[in-house]
């Protein structure tokens, strides 16, 4: 039997991969949405999460789509009303909130599935067990998307909490800390700011493992023309590119996956918050956003051009 789910937060995520990801989902039922702004046809919608759980009690799962600056807020509340709850990613404005969320979620003894989507591309596992057999040596994350494409008109992105370039660049991180063997830090960062803007409109990065190997970022919103969502790591032994954002996959040259965009990532992601929910266990991995809070507290601010959404 399906699972009720309620989605809160009708953005353009939620229209393009959630509600599509649901429509023929096994195992949820969405029967509830909650949006300042907007509406879904067919659905039962209510202007916020807490009118939505009075007035829907039985909803047992609770989606949260809504910028990162309201996750901590209507994820605390879905769990302190014994939901399950999935969080799109970035998981919290502050890695404060989403360890709260942890603890609330164990509290409560109900789910707490703290997503990232790229970890769900079809070329991730291929490349992860490449790596598990070879010494890295190098590495170069190059993550460049036209900002007006993919976030058009929305001005939250460039306010406190909102993330800027870092809203897509997290997800290569969140590449990076599943694929690699060893763990990874921030050494050193350059964020430019719109002079106009309170978050970064581009961000160079310089991580390092563990094992001393580095790890060269360059992360921009200004990309036009061909898109960029590019991970190349060397080795010893031979050279792996994950590109397509993790649907792709080339192996010394030769194209071993080519699956293009998010393809399969959102019904692979609520397969998983289902079998979580079913074991009653909760999944919380917040290392990519604790690099991003990383790259602020110690990179270099420069100002650059305003920029308009």
């Amino acid at each position: 039997m399906r699972r009720k789910l309620a989605l809160v937060g009708i953005g353009k995520i939620a229209l393009d991969q959630h509600i599509p990801a649901l429509e023929t989902s096994p195992h949820f039922e969405l029967v509830a949405c909650a949006s300042r702004n907007a509406k879904v046809a067919g659905m039962a919608n209510f202007p916020d999460l807490e009118t939505l759980l009075a007035r829907v009690p039985d909803v047992e799962c609770v989606s949260i789509c809504t910028p990162p600056q309201a996750h901590f807020d209507a994820a605390r509340a879905a769990l302190r009303a014994g939901k399950h709850v999935m969080l799109e990613k970035p998981p919290a404005a502050s890695t404060r909130q989403i360890a709260l969320l942890a603890d609330e979620a164990d509290r409560r003894g109900v789910t707490l599935f703290q997503t990232w989507h790229s970890r769900f591309a079809a070329a991730v596992d291929p490349a992860r067990e490449w790596l598990r057999e070879r010494a890295l040596a190098g590495g170069r994350i190059t993550w460049k998307e036209d900002v007006h494409h993919w976030h058009p008109g929305q001005q939250w992105i460039w306010e406190p909490g909102g993330f800027g370039v870092f809203d897509p660049g997290i997800n290569a991180l969140s590449l990076l800390t599943e694929v690699l063997a060893d763990e990874v830090f921030v050494e050193s960062a350059v964020l430019e700011f719109p002079e106009n803007q309170q978050a970064p409109i581009a961000a160079s990065v310089r991580l390092r493992t563990e094992g001393g190997v580095l790890v060269e970022a360059e992360f921009d919103f200004r990309q036009t023309g061909p898109q960029s969502w590019d991970i190349e790591l060397q080795a010893a032994e031979g050279r792996l590119k994950l590109s397509q954002g993790g649907g792709g996959l080339e192996l010394d040259g030769r194209v071993v996956a080519a699956d293009p965009g998010l393809a399969g990532e959102y019904p692979r992601l609520y397969a998983r918050f289902a079998s979580l929910c079913a074991e009653g266990a909760s999944e919380v991995d917040w290392r990519p956003l604790q690099l991003v809070a990383d790259a602020f507290l110690i990179g270099r601010r420069r100002i650059v051009a305003p920029h308009h959404v």
